[in-house]
């Protein structure tokens, strides 16, 4: 197929946590298996913060949690199709600390699957793995072409689900159909431990389109971003990922930068 359609025969989704493939492109990945494609899937962490990020009385579940969610990717790909190719032990929030490395485990992969398109989540200031995935995969874009799905952001103020900040004339929209929808809230329903994480993700479209030159040492829009809204919070919450956007931007962007 040609690059400036989404799926070719041999698609590999980088997925910063296990959800992410179900938010982003449930449906799309269905249209792409209709039309002969073979999916894989590359979780590139684990979608679970650091033990020491939860409250006090819940640390002692956390492996009980990285379980849970494991055996959600699992009954998630297997009902989307999916060849699980990569999994991580690096927790949530921890992907921008380890780019080089994952990049290394990628690459493996790429050569081992062979894929001729990869998606990544859209570079949009949802969440920092988000954007670092997004950095990531602007790194691989040489040997592969590369689309971004849009998930969620807060541009403009609200909450926009699976649409892009600023759209773009080459961007591809898929209206899902009433199957379509029922389906992917029946996927959405799977992953019971980020049921509260995930009220407010769409199952009206989808979006994806060809990866742009973003500029990472900038914020992904105007504005306040989506994981910056609940920053004024006086203190931490375990939902609340308060690290500053900044510093994020200061490692995707010298991760990015050309090598002299």
């Amino acid at each position: 197929m040609s690059a400036a359609t989404p799926w070719g025969r041999r698609l590999l989704v980088l997925t910063p946590h296990p959800d992410d493939e179900v938010v982003g492109v449930a449906a799309a990945l269905g249209r792409a298996r209709q039309d002969g494609a073979v999916a894989a899937v590359a979780f590139l962490t684990t979608g679970v913060p650091d033990r020491e990020a939860a409250w006090p009385w819940r640390r002692s579940g956390h492996a009980a949690r990285l379980a849970a969610r494991q055996a959600e990717a699992r009954q998630a790909a297997q009902a989307l199709g999916l060849e699980i190719v990569l999994t991580s032990t690096l927790a949530s929030r921890r992907l921008k600390d380890d780019l080089e490395r994952t990049r290394k485990a990628v690459l493996e992969v790429i050569d081992s699957f062979k894929p001729d398109r990869l998606w990544v989540p859209a570079f949009e200031g949802a969440h920092q793995d988000h954007d670092a995935a997004n950095a990531l995969a602007a790194s691989l874009a040489d040997p592969c072409p590369v689309w971004e799905f849009a998930e969620y952001n807060f541009m403009g103020g609200r909450v926009r689900a699976n649409e892009f900040p600023m759209p773009s004339p080459d961007q591809w929209v898929l209206e899902l159909s009433e199957t379509e929808r029922s389906a992917k809230r029946a996927l959405l329903a799977l992953y019971r431990s980020e049921a509260a994480n995930l009220g407010h993700i769409g199952t009206v479209r989808e979006c994806l389109r060809p990866l742009p030159r973003h500029d990472y040492a900038k914020p992904a829009h105007p504005g306040r971003l989506f994981r910056e809204r609940f920053h004024w919070l006086p203190f931490r919450h375990p939902r609340v990922d308060a690290e500053p956007t900044a510093p994020i931007s200061a490692i995707l962007a010298a991760f990015t930068r050309p090598s002299s």
